[in-house]
């Protein structure tokens, strides 16, 4: 497997290691529970180097309107969009944020496991254009900081002023006298910053950040994953893949029809009106019994299932179970529909929920 440029500082540090789409990365150092409370009341540090960076100089905001979903063209310098890149029947390869770092240039963040795939699609689709497309996963580092104190933090160790970084903005600064890209972006539900970092210097930032503040705390996938599922954020191979399309999974607000051709242009839009036959729902369960991926999920007293779980956890915010589940779209399910969910031979009550579980204060 794969490694990160800060997999000693793991190690030194305690962790437990999975496998993560080829990367062997920290799933925790220590409580699961602990980690996931620190993000929600105080502040986490991720390492998310598996992440992969794509960057496209040239004539790359029309490229990008034709290879994506979205209208990256009308970004501003310095701002961010979520978006996805879909094959042609609208099947999801992968769900990506752009950057526009320049008038001619933009920086694609892909999932780690579809690192290769993207940058193959890209570069093939941009091959009308005047372009290049360049892989620089290998170059890069990212570092999360998320939570309530994450900007308060990194305030201490950088030379521009954070306030000035909107949510989905991007920016250079120095941190601490190294060059980075502080982009406020994030996978928690929390108020954070993404810090992309050369490998050579990700190390000195990992520990500058963790020594800033005794309070700060290194987290690990676990957390992550139940953090995300709070604030309903979609994980690949989970809510999204190949054979879902964005409007399955409640995104098909993301698909700009107004933008001429593009690749999923036509498939898109033949789904556009269309009811999906399957779509995505946010469920809350009762009690503690928690229905986990692949659960089967039923209206309430039938038997006949209706579809599965997605993702799903004992929420350590809440209290209580929550899942997201790809459920029958022909039967026009609303909030506060009666559900069951087949937990390990039992019948749990659910209901359908609006979706995120979980929102921040402001």
């Amino acid at each position: 497997m794969l490694e990160t440029a800060l997999a000693d500082e793991h190690k030194k540090l305690g962790a437990s290691f999975t496998d993560f789409g080829g990367w062997n990365m920290p799933v925790r150092y220590g409580s699961d529970l602990d980690e996931h409370h620190a993000v929600r009341n105080y502040a986490g540090l991720f390492d998310i180097s598996h992440m992969g960076e794509i960057r496209i100089k040239g004539d790359a905001a029309n490229s990008l309107d034709f290879a994506l979903i979205s209208k990256l063209s009308e970004l501003k310098i310095g701002k961010a969009k979520y978006t996805m890149i879909c094959n042609e029947q609208g099947g999801i390869i992968d769900d990506l944020i752009g950057y526009r770092m320049a008038e001619d240039e933009y920086l694609i963040v892909a999932n780690a496991g579809n690192r290769e795939v993207v940058f193959r699609e890209l570069s093939a689709r941009t091959k009308g254009f005047d372009v290049t497309v360049t892989d620089e996963s290998q170059d890069w580092s990212l570092i999360a900081i998320q939570g309530p104190m994450a900007a308060e933090i990194l305030q201490q160790q950088v030379d521009i002023d954070l306030a000035q970084i909107k949510y989905y903005a991007i920016d250079a600064a120095s941190l601490s006298g190294i060059s980075v890209l502080l982009a406020r972006t994030g996978y928690t539900g929390e108020d954070g910053f993404e810090v992309f970092v050369s490998n050579d210097q990700a190390a000195k930032v990992w520990n500058l950040l963790l020594e800033s503040d005794t309070q700060l705390v290194p987290c690990g996938l676990a957390c992550r994953d139940t953090l995300r599922l709070e604030a309903g954020m979609p994980l690949y191979g989970h809510e999204l893949s190949l054979e879902t399309t964005p409007c399955d999974v409640n995104l098909g607000r993301v698909v700009r029809h107004d933008k001429g051709e593009s690749f999923s242009g036509s498939a898109l839009g033949l789904l556009k009106d269309s009811t999906p036959k399957k779509l995505l729902f946010g469920i809350r369960g009762e009690g503690r019994r928690a229905a986990r991926a692949d659960y089967e999920i039923f209206v309430a007293g039938a038997e006949t299932t209706i579809g599965t779980v997605t993702s799903g956890a004992l929420s350590p915010t809440l209290g209580y179970p929550i899942a997201m589940a790809m459920l029958d779209g022909s039967l026009g399910l609303e909030i506060g529909s009666k559900l069951e969910a087949d937990v390990r031979g039992t019948k749990v009550p659910y209901e359908v929920v609006e979706l995120p579980f979980y929102k921040r204060g402001k």
